[in-house]
């Protein structure tokens, strides 16, 4: 056990270690500035543009930068919608997988385009080699799509008084070509070396330990789940995800793997802070969301860890901890730190069943994404963070008496009814999605596993994973019905494309307006106090809004094994 927790603390420290050097090259590619990969990158990105008609140079304003971000995402979820309807007679399709139904391919394509990935299939049955293709497609711009928004959020702090904000196609491509694409082919390469198929043949045969011949699904797996976390994708070539002995091998490739979906979300925010060169700022951003990530961590691994007592008090020695839904090569440690950095960095992946885990454990994951605001998943965990900074820069411009301002652009109105409806967005999708389900047993019902409290989780947890793009789940859950594939789908547009619609708008409007010098009484926004004020709004807005859900739910479950 003390060598698995020393494992996880190896790969979280070797995580923060790179991703100061990781968001340098980050902020530097962003700034237009000269790197190591201009000569191989710079005529392949050209080319794309000369095709596309697109002048990468034509800056835009926040306005212009959004009606392409939204053109572009409809197309894909179009082609998504073509693609997985059909590939049932379209090639790549060795294992002869049928089409998906008209539901299921809206919230399949959907899943995939807003980052989310909330797989209502299994993954090596439910869809044929070019769809999964064409989704490892998606799980490269829907990444691209955040970082680039991010970057129009950098761009506008930074200009004193400016509309123009760069050029998104621009942003978007770089995102793809410099960050990800690179980080990719390095993941891949490892996982491929230790085991994971890439190939485009079908089935494979093996011999079981019984001595029985088994078909064994293979594909394109390693580039498919390298680029799953570091876009912060989450959908898995496998039906159980990175559970599966060839999507993750062994220990290394867990390590890895975890390293992977954090990597990018944490060197965003060192990025932030050399992009504006407030690197005192950046560090206050990354101590809160530090210090919400271990407040959910520790204890998650001290449950997962210790053990369900139900079972111990029938005398079975829990000496390896809560293993049931858990991996033996990997450990209850390992599987405990992975569903909250999972669930805090939106990615969704799993190497052990949510389902599974203590009932406060799995409170800790759903808290993960009921706040939504510790790391985060590209680009758009520095979003949702910078709408908190914008209420605790207003509420504590009230607490002293001064028009509150937030590096040298006064917080108006506008700004606040924006910030007020992201903020307030999230829990609206996901308490009045698990009311409708509630209210409605007779649709709903038939698809639990479970009764009870830990049946209501399972509903709060559906909502709350589309809700902040997550796409895990409770796999106890029958969700590939009608139901559950539209109403997660229309949670899934909505709160992908608000919640960055909102920090842009602010960012524009604060961009246009008149840049006003810090003086002796300016509200320091980069102070350890500030800090503790934007993790009590965090705090209070999440407390507020789901305690109560809870209590139903995981709460309710805890007391009644005691």
């Amino acid at each position: 056990m003390n060598t698995e927790i020393f494992g996880v603390i190896a790969m979280y420290a070797i995580t923060i270690l790179m991703a100061v050097p990781f968001g340098k090259y980050i902020a530097k590619v962003y700034a237009g500035e000269k790197t190591l990969l201009d000569n191989i990158f710079t005529p392949l990105e050209n080319l794309f543009f000369r095709i596309s008609g697109i002048d990468r140079k034509a800056d835009m304003n926040w306005k212009q930068h959004l009606v392409a971000m939204l053109t572009i995402n409809f197309v894909w979820f179009l082609l998504g919608m073509f693609v997985l309807m059909n590939q049932g007679w379209l090639p790549l399709n060795p294992d002869g997988n049928p089409g998906q139904t008209a539901d299921l391919a809206f919230n399949t394509s959907i899943s995939f385009v807003v980052n989310c990935n909330l797989q209502h299939y299994s993954g090596e049955s439910g869809v044929s080699y070019l769809s999964q293709l064409f989704l490892m497609f998606l799980q490269f711009v829907s990444a691209a799509t955040g970082m680039a928004a991010a970057v129009i959020l950098f761009i506008a702090l930074k200009q004193k008084t400016a509309d123009k904000l760069g050029n998104f196609y621009n942003l978007m491509l770089i995102s793809c070509t410099r960050i990800l694409l690179p980080a990719s082919i390095v993941v891949a390469s490892i996982l491929a070396f230790n085991g994971t198929p890439m190939t485009f043949n079908g089935k494979d045969t093996m011999i079981s330990m019984q001595g029985d011949t088994v078909s064994v699904s293979t594909g394109p797996v390693a580039a498919f789940v390298a680029i799953k976390h570091l876009g912060t994708n989450g959908g898995g070539f496998y039906g159980t995800n990175s559970a599966h002995p060839l999507e993750n091998p062994n220990y290394l490739t867990n390590m890895v793997e975890m390293f992977s979906q954090m990597i990018i979300p944490l060197a965003m925010i060192f990025a932030l802070g050399f992009f504006l060169k407030r690197k005192k700022m950046a560090r206050m951003i990354f101590s809160v969301m530090t210090l919400g990530f271990l407040l959910l961590c520790v204890p998650t691994i001290i449950w997962e860890t210790q053990g369900n007592p139900a079972i111990a008090q029938m005398g079975v020695d829990m000496g390896s901890g809560a293993m049931e839904g858990k991996e033996a090569r990997l450990g209850s440690a390992a599987s405990g730190f992975w569903s909250i950095a999972t669930t805090v960095i939106s990615t969704g992946s799993v190497n052990a069943m949510h389902d599974s885990t203590m009932p406060l454990s799995g409170m800790m994951q759903l808290l993960a994404m009921m706040t939504n605001a510790f790391y985060g998943g590209c680009g758009v965990g520095i979003l949702n963070f910078f709408v908190f900074i914008i209420l605790a820069v207003f509420i504590s411009g009230l607490m002293v008496g001064r028009t509150p301002e937030f590096l040298g652009k006064k917080i108006e109105g506008r700004e606040m009814k924006i910030a007020m409806i992201v903020a307030l967005l999230h829990p609206l999708l996901i308490l009045a999605g698990t009311a409708l389900a509630a209210a409605f047993p007779q649709i709903t019902s038939a698809n639990l596993n479970n009764p009870g409290f830990h049946g209501f989780s399972e509903m709060l947890y559906e909502y709350t994973s589309s809700a902040a793009n997550n796409g895990s789940g409770f796999e106890g859950l029958g969700d590939n019905n009608p139901w559950w594939n539209i109403t997660t789908g229309f949670i899934l547009i909505l709160s992908r494309f608000i919640p960055i619609i909102g920090p842009v708008a602010i960012a524009g409007l604060l961009a246009n307006k008149k840049y006003i010098p810090e003086s002796a009484g300016t509200l320091r926004t980069d102070s350890a106090t500030f800090g503790m004020m934007v993790m009590a709004v965090i705090v209070i807005i999440t407390a507020l809004s789901f305690f109560p859900a809870l209590t139903l739910g995981p709460i309710a479950e805890y007391f009644s094994m005691r």
